[in-house]
């Protein structure tokens, strides 16, 4: 059964068109990552499937049943957002944040119980973020903080997590456990991962399928192999590009050519 399905999406931002007529289907339990040039529409894309940008046209389905239906608390117990950047204004610690995720599931008074300590902890735990539960964010690295919002995430028990660019501004370490944890989570947990990335090579290692937008409509969908061509790129992001495929079971490895490897 798909998780997600988006049929003729069309959203604007004034008179300025930013998806056109775009369908899809995610899959249960897929490593779904869009990919496209800047301004291509890809976050986008990821607001109106949070139910946080409303379509011009079109439809969106989460879990057999229109978007719109969802009621917030409903919404948020199914899928989970994790932004590029988590505001500071309010610095709470690692424990607090994490906990946040649980509130979907509380009652009126909005107090946590034993389970949802329990439950935060597990999801710090597997974030490996335990450690750190009584210091700040604003006392954490980069890609520490990422990790605690994808605890917060996981606290949610969502089924969908959409994740906006969780890598961006990270060295290569931090890159690949935050691109790890997300795949031990579609393993172990089930969950559906959306992500969007401009890093074609992570999209290429971790994704099971890539939308290639650009000017926001879907230029192709499908497995890394198939996407990630020398055709395809220089027609979506006006560059040359080599494609070796060479490398980790023929995973497409993408690297830029300077105009000083181009024949003259």
């Amino acid at each position: 059964m798909s998780v997600v399905r988006v049929r003729g999406l069309n959203l604007h931002y004034g008179h300025q068109q930013v998806l056109r007529d775009l369908s899809l289907a995610i899959e249960k339990g897929e490593f779904f990552v869009v990919i496209g040039p800047n301004g291509s529409g890809k976050t986008s894309l990821l607001k109106v499937l949070a139910h946080l940008l409303k379509p011009a046209g079109g439809s969106v389905e989460l879990l057999g049943k229109p978007l719109f239906a969802y009621g917030r608390g409903e919404l948020a117990r199914c899928l989970a957002l994790v932004p590029q950047q988590m505001p500071l204004d309010f610095p709470f610690t690692v424990r607090e944040t994490v906990l946040m995720g649980r509130s979907p599931h509380l009652g009126l008074l909005g107090v946590e119980g034993r389970q949802d300590h329990a439950l935060a902890r597990e999801a710090m735990d597997f974030t490996g973020v335990r450690h750190l539960e009584d210091r700040r964010l604003d006392q954490l690295s980069g890609g520490e903080r990422q990790r605690v919002i994808i605890a917060r995430a996981i606290c949610q028990q969502p089924q969908v997590i959409l994740l906006d660019e969780p890598t961006a501004s990270l060295d290569p370490a931090h890159q690949v456990h935050i691109m790890d944890l997300l795949e031990r989570l579609r393993q172990e947990q089930g969950i559906t991962v959306v992500m969007v990335s401009h890093d074609l090579n992570l999209a290429a290692l971790y994704a099971d399928r890539l939308l290639l937008l650009r000017e926001g409509e879907a230029l192709t969908v499908g497995s890394p192999r198939e996407v990630l061509t020398v055709g395809t790129l220089r027609h979506c992001f006006g560059c040359e590009m080599l494609v070796d495929l060479r490398g980790l079971d023929g995973i497409p490895r993408i690297t830029p050519l300077p105009g000083k490897y181009l024949p003259r």
